[in-house]
């Protein structure tokens, strides 16, 4: 089934059908076309993940779920797969992403919470001190690296992820 007849069934409204459709596979993936020829959908790279992020998603292929913790790029999951789907020499970035803090962040509603900076081992997320206000999240995309720790610990579900600019390979207009 096309991937946007697939959409349409879960109920997805046409705006949000690019960001839905777009599976987050584990890391190093191949791009989604290679990947899905060469994953052969063993579960290999789901049982060696330690933190337990890859469950089996549409399909059987592998995606990961930022609901417990973050990666922390172990490398355990790509040197399960024996069909090279996830393979850390091709790919240059385990993840394609980049965090973004939404309006239902408790620092931007002015309550103190400081947990996604503290679980950010990349410090993309820091807090800059206010007078008399909390003190506001600044994401620097920059050194974001899409781990998903900050994820997992937002109590407010507060923070999401979106594909970086960086993951967007150049479009050549051939004249």
């Amino acid at each position: 089934m096309n991937p946007s007849r697939r959409a349409l069934f879960r109920g997805i409204a046409r705006g949000d059908l690019k960001q839905a459709t777009v599976a987050r596979r584990p890391p190093w993936a191949l791009a989604e076309a290679e990947f899905v020829t060469r994953c052969t959908r063993c579960d290999a790279c789901i049982a060696a993940c330690p933190e337990q992020l890859l469950a089996r998603g549409d399909g059987g292929f592998p995606e990961i779920a930022f609901t417990r913790a973050g990666c922390d790029y172990c490398g355990k999951c790509a040197a399960a797969c024996a069909a090279q789907a996830l393979d850390r020499v091709a790919v240059d970035t385990a993840f394609p992403w980049v965090a973004e803090i939404g309006a239902t962040c408790l620092s931007q509603r002015g309550v103190e919470c400081r947990i996604c900076g503290d679980a950010c081992a990349p410090r993309a997320i820091r807090f800059r001190p206010a007078v008399r206000a909390a003190a506001r999240p600044e994401l620097d995309p920059a050194r974001c690296d899409g781990c998903g720790f900050c994820l997992s610990v937002c109590p407010e579900h507060a923070i999401t992820l979106r594909v970086a600019e960086r993951a967007i390979p150049p479009v050549t207009v051939e004249s």
